[in-house]
């Protein structure tokens, strides 16, 4: 393969890559979570566990889908614009659900929701221009959020009480990181937008 041909397959419009196929494996994941969280009505029993793994194993795909993508040269625009969505819908179902139980207030998780599905209605909006590719603090930001909804998730509150306000702490930390990075994508739109109108 020519270095040309390296390059066209890595920024090309392949669908059918293992990256992107991983990604399309974590949004099937996530009616099952949904389901198993769900299950006994949040109580902390199998079916709580069952969500547990279905969310790690979720989680990983993310992980496994970037390495792969970076090692390989298979980053194209489709994984640009299907993974941050396949974050939010993971992400979110969890967010909702854990306020739906009465185990989160709420007002955090439409904080987040807004910003979350505010960028990815801007990523659309600006798409005419460019991708707007994932930054590093918005990385960080679905490390933070994923650690928070981990430590909600698990069943071991009714054992370790204060693992609840950790995880709250966790979950006040995401909230900062997840408006912060919201604000410097509205900024890099802009840029893309103004740069994009220029050519």
């Amino acid at each position: 393969m020519t270095t040309s041909e390296g390059s066209k397959a890595g920024s090309g419009s392949q669908v059918w890559n293992l990256p992107n196929i991983l990604t399309m494996l974590r949004i099937a994941l996530v009616p099952f979570f949904i389901w198993f969280l769900l299950a006994d009505n949040g109580e902390h029993g199998a079916w709580r566990w069952a969500a547990v793994v279905a969310f790690a194993a979720a989680i990983y795909t993310d992980k496994l889908d970037g390495d792969i993508a970076r090692a390989r040269n298979l980053i194209t625009n489709f994984g640009k614009i299907a993974d941050p969505i396949a974050d939010k819908l993971l992400i979110g179902s969890a967010l909702v659900l854990l306020s739906a139980l009465g185990e989160l207030p709420w007002w955090i998780t439409i904080v987040i929701l807004v910003r979350e599905w505010g960028i990815t209605a801007l990523r659309f909006f600006v798409i005419r221009y460019g991708v707007m590719p994932a930054s590093r603090g918005g990385k960080l930001k679905t490390v933070v959020q994923t650690v928070a909804i981990f430590l909600f998730i698990v069943p071991l509150a009714s054992i370790a009480p204060w693992l609840y306000w950790v995880a709250f702490a966790v979950m006040l930390a995401a909230l900062v990181i997840t408006v912060w990075t919201g604000v410097e994508y509205v900024f890099q739109a802009l840029r893309l937008r103004a740069n994009g109108r220029r050519a």
